[in-house]
């Protein structure tokens, strides 16, 4: 049996995790990583304290030691910092992927190895298949709640300590467990907002820190549409909070490019032929892999964003850190700023940051 440190966030899946690893006998502690408690006073609800209450209890409950981190320095400097400097530069960051690399199991793993802790467990829904060369390969998920993409920049060091002890479950088997288990939390509902920072809006989340640069909204024949209060707080591929309306026949704006020379933000009609908001091919940079390097020139999956399905690609790896990618099919919104996790098949091979869109 082993000695695991599993990270708490007062939710039902971290729960779970914890609850089952004890099950099957090992030695458990659970730890709550406290990154942000908003002294700022920005809005928006803060969950910090009800979390720590919540996590507290559900060891309490499973007879578990419980244990604090306090690491919000390091996540303004590691995680805050990103996400604010990537918008002012005008591109769309993750917190959440830069969250699990440099947070979770990175300080977070950091200090379980220094504990004594033989594993980090967390609440992810991702499956770790060991290989026998010793080396440790990442699943996806169940269907429907499949979480690797969060993953996708993690690199072997940090996945081979890594358990993750619900990620054969789908969410409702997960709830069913938590009932079984007795758990205090099997009901609580799941959190929505930024990573570790709570249901705030980015754009209230933004204005704290970035000021206003009001601009012009132009369409692709650079009529002014509208005004917009900052290209910070737009990207590409959005429809909703343009505050431009919808034209006779019902077609939705949607944005799709940025001139920063001139503070415009340039907005089409959506649909499948919309000049700018498609593209076959780009470049990704500051590539991550799992656990084998990635080869020259090969086909594989790439998944540019959460909530899509993987698509075929060829990729051409032009060094350790780049790639260019071709896309069978075009695809919507390729956004500079975000994730693309490459796989092969469910197994998540690595990832990297759009950096160019070449259309």
């Amino acid at each position: 049996m082993a000695r695991i440190l599993v990270a708490m966030s007062g939710g039902v899946d971290s729960s779970v995790a914890a609850g089952l690893l004890l099950e099957q006998g090992h030695e458990i502690v659970g730890a709550y990583m406290k990154n942000w408690t908003n002294e700022e006073g920005l809005p928006g609800e803060c969950p910090w304290e009800e979390d720590i209450r919540d996590a507290r209890a559900v060891c309490e409950y499973l007879g578990i030691e419980f244990r604090i981190l306090s690491l919000t320095e390091e996540y303004r400097d590691r995680v805050v910092d990103y996400l604010l400097s990537g918008y002012r530069e005008g591109i769309t960051p993750n917190p959440d992927v830069m969250c699990n690399r440099e947070m979770k199991f990175g300080l977070f793993r950091e200090f379980a190895a220094a504990q004594g802790f033989e594993y980090l467990a967390t609440g992810h829904y991702a499956r770790r298949e060991d290989q026998a060369d010793g080396s440790v390969d990442l699943l996806r998920g169940a269907p429907g709640k499949d979480q690797t993409y969060f993953l996708a920049l993690l690199q072997q060091e940090q996945v081979r300590p890594a358990l993750f002890p619900i990620g054969h479950l789908a969410k409702p088997e997960v709830r069913r467990e938590a009932a079984r288990l007795g758990i205090p939390v099997a009901e609580k509902k799941d959190s929505q907002g930024i990573c570790f920072i709570g249901q705030i809006r980015m754009s209230d989340f933004l204005a704290h820190y970035i000021p206003d640069q009001p601009g012009d909204i132009v369409n692709l024949a650079g009529v002014k549409v509208g005004e917009h209060r900052g290209l910070h707080l737009h990207t590409l591929g959005q429809r909703k909070g343009l505050g431009v309306p919808s034209n006779t026949f019902g077609k939705a704006y949607v944005v799709v490019a940025k001139r920063p020379e001139r503070n415009e933000l340039v907005v089409a009609f959506d649909g499948t032929d919309t000049p700018g908001l498609y593209a076959s091919s780009c470049r990704v940079g500051s590539i991550s892999v799992v656990n084998r390097p990635l080869q020259e020139a090969q086909a594989l999956l790439a998944q540019p964003r959460y909530r899509c399905e993987a698509a075929p690609v060829t990729a051409d790896f032009l060094d350790g850190e780049t790639a260019v990618l071709h896309f069978e099919k075009p695809q919507r919104a390729l956004t500079p700023g975000q994730i693309c996790a490459f796989y092969e098949g469910d197994r998540l091979l690595g990832g990297g940051i759009f950096e160019e869109i070449h259309g």
